[in-house]
């Protein structure tokens, strides 16, 4: 067991580094489930059967929320809360990275091994802390709920959130151990959950009992919903979450110990002996930093479009047997007001994800600058400013690229299937692109964090999950007018079908501009590596 020594102390290591994080993501992902049990227990039963007839069937929240499976307020509590296990998910593999990989990438993982630490104590220590802490959440979300809502469907909802976290968390692990580089790692993580993510929407946005209903068992966010939480729980679902994470975590083990401190499964590949005389700029020397990140995103974004694209089409086919979705969507243009409302909404989802790109960008910096990376370079002729903004164009125009590609890639293929690509694609771009204003204000935000409190760069994520909570949950939670303002999302014109203003982009672009300018003027007089 000496591969295992020191893991107790590591525990206790990663809680002290990260406690107060794990206590805000904890509360922050339980408080929604049981938000929205006061809500929807307070309806009465016909206004739960009017949500089934016409939101709980909507194109729009199958894709991002999953299939209604019980008339009840629990049943419409289980779906509108589908989203989550995604978010728990992306938590949970970019913990156990940033404590595995990215340790072993600064080297403290090689000073931790001559010491007392066993080889196996880093892995084990990160995994144990994800899995019980997955495990807390899944109990309290199960806690909330029973309070309103039938005990055995709370637990059903909490042990889905907590099976999803542990499937990730492990394959965090298995991600770990691939690459020798943490944003590979972070690549090849992310990369599994996103095409998770695309096999339950086409497997969902169908509508109960579609032919593509099948995928759900392709993929461990399908599985959740396959729980069936207040309609008749499926419990044995639950096996196959046990069994996905028991596998990957022993692989991850069986990697871990058949390679090198520092080196990854997947062998790096040498550079040339001498820099090339295009990388004798911060620019380009961003472009090489960045380029990977970038083609993976950009791939992400065309695979993305496709699916929304390809679905668009038999959205406005729900309409055919539902009478009340018919009589909703009359009053926005029948069919096609339905399919532009769809498309908005993928668009406002697409603009979600491109700003996970900026904020990701920009928060390479602050990595040079903790690596020492940036020092070095800064010892040069080359300015603060200079060297910031080569970062600063990919944070800034990537979203550009990103959102052209994947809305013309949706425009393209909804067009194709349209018979019409010259009047659909158009509309779909434009839904694209104009959510860049409110990307570029967290774009700013991780900027201002980066000049004016470098240690909490990364609490631009926070600003990302809170723009996701208020679009997906606020009006659910009957929030104020004024508090879903606070996201720069909640400003974007409904486009194709809604009015277009130019005001709010006015006013988005001028908060974009004053953050810059402050994370630029204090990025400039700070010292580099400060607190």
């Amino acid at each position: 067991m000496t591969s295992l020594k020191g893991t107790g102390k590591l525990i206790r290591l990663i809680l002290r580094r990260d406690r107060w994080l794990l206590l805000v993501v904890v509360l922050w992902l339980a408080a929604a489930p049981v938000g929205l049990a006061d809500t929807y227990q307070s309806q009465t039963a016909a206004e739960r059967a009017e949500y089934a007839r016409t939101s709980g069937s909507n194109p729009t929240f199958l894709a991002l929320y999953g299939p209604l499976h019980s008339e009840t307020a629990g049943g419409i509590v289980a779906q509108r809360v589908g989203a989550i296990p995604l978010f728990i998910g992306l938590i949970s593999l970019l913990f156990v990275i940033r404590h595995t990989r990215t340790e072993e990438q600064a080297g403290r993982r090689e000073l931790l091994s001559g010491t007392v630490c066993g080889r196996h104590a880093g892995l084990t220590a990160v995994l144990s802390v994800a899995f019980l802490g997955n495990l807390l959440l899944g109990l309290l979300v199960a806690s909330g709920l029973s309070q309103n809502l039938p005990g055995s469907g709370a637990l059903a909802v909490g042990l889905g959130f907590a099976a999803a976290g542990c499937i990730f968390a492990a394959l965090g692990g298995v991600a770990a151990q691939l690459t020798e580089n943490a944003g590979g790692a972070r690549g090849i993580a992310i990369g599994s959950l996103g095409a998770f993510l695309l096999i339950r929407l086409a497997a969902d946005t169908g509508g109960p009992g579609n032919d593509l209903s099948w995928l759900h068992w392709l993929s461990p966010l399908g599985w959740v919903t396959e729980l069936r939480p207040f309609a008749d729980e499926q419990w044995w679902v639950l096996l196959l979450a046990v069994a996905l994470t028991l596998l990957a975590t022993t692989l991850a083990f069986a990697v871990s110990s058949r390679r090198d401190i520092g080196a990854g499964l997947l062998p790096a590949r040498l550079g040339p002996a001498e820099a090339a005389p295009a990388l004798g700029g911060p620019l380009a020397l961003a472009w090489r930093l960045h380029r990977g990140l970038l083609m993976g995103w950009l791939i992400a974004f065309a695979v993305l479009g496709g699916v929304f694209g390809g679905i668009a089409e038999g959205v406005g086919d729900m309409m055919k047997d539902n009478k009340d979705l018919q009589n909703v969507f009359s009053r926005i243009g029948g069919q096609e007001g339905l399919i532009d409302s769809y498309i908005a909404s993928m668009m406002s989802l697409m603009g979600l994800v491109a700003a996970a790109y900026s904020i990701q960008a920009a928060l390479r910096m602050r990595a040079e600058e903790e690596n020492s990376r940036a020092e070095y370079l800064l010892a040069t002729g080359v300015s603060r400013l200079r060297w910031i903004g080569g970062h600063l164009t990919f944070a800034l125009l990537g979203p550009v690229v990103a959102l052209a590609v994947g809305g013309l890639v949706a425009g393209l293929v909804h067009g194709a299937n349209m018979g019409d690509v010259g009047g659909e694609l158009p509309g779909i771009l434009g839904a694209a692109m104009v959510q860049l204003p409110a990307v570029w204000v967290l774009s700013a935000l991780t900027l201002a964090l980066f000049g004016l409190l470098p240690r909490v760069t990364a609490a631009a994520w926070g600003g990302l999950a809170l723009c996701f909570t208020l679009g997906q949950f606020g009006r659910a939670l009957d929030f104020d007018q004024s508090v879903l303002d606070v996201s720069p999302f909640t400003h974007i014109p409904q486009v194709p079908g809604g009015d277009f203003t130019a005001e709010p982009f006015v006013w988005l672009l001028a908060v974009a501009a004053v953050l810059a300018f402050a994370g630029l003027a204090t990025s400039r007089r700070r010292d580099m590596g400060a607190a």
